[in-house]
């Protein structure tokens, strides 16, 4: 059984209630994509572990940030036009639904990625 912060990622979810079903939404679909990881919190914000960082999230003024890294963001660049990127980072504007079946292959990408790396050590 991985080990499960909920009460954490719970209070941070709980203090945006505007936009509480949309975090949950992007939680479960993480939490699908990669049963295998851990939920905590890391840098202040939810972050879902499997050997090594994942994938993170958080609330923002008027998107939700998710943090899957560079390497997820240049494979995914085709995918993520439409979104404001960054180096390591996708703003999905709260005011438009979350491509949940996007996120869950990224989150995807990522496991396989880390498990790669792991392979290699």
């Amino acid at each position: 059984m991985v080990p499960v912060n909920f009460n954490i990622v719970d209070e941070y979810i709980h203090q945006f209630s505007a936009h509480r079903n949309q975090l949950q939404e992007i939680r479960n679909t993480i939490s699908k994509a990669a049963p295998q990881a851990e939920e905590t919190i890391s840098y202040d914000i939810p972050t879902f572990k499997f050997k090594g960082n994942l994938v993170h999230f958080a609330m923002a003024k008027k998107h939700i940030g998710f943090y899957p890294g560079p390497s997820a963001i240049e494979a995914f660049k085709d995918k993520l036009t439409q979104y404001v990127t960054s180096k390591g980072a996708i703003q999905f504007p709260v005011e438009q639904p979350l491509p949940l079946a996007l996120i869950a292959k990224i989150v995807l990408f990522r496991v396989s990625e880390n498990m790669s790396k792991t392979k290699k050590k």
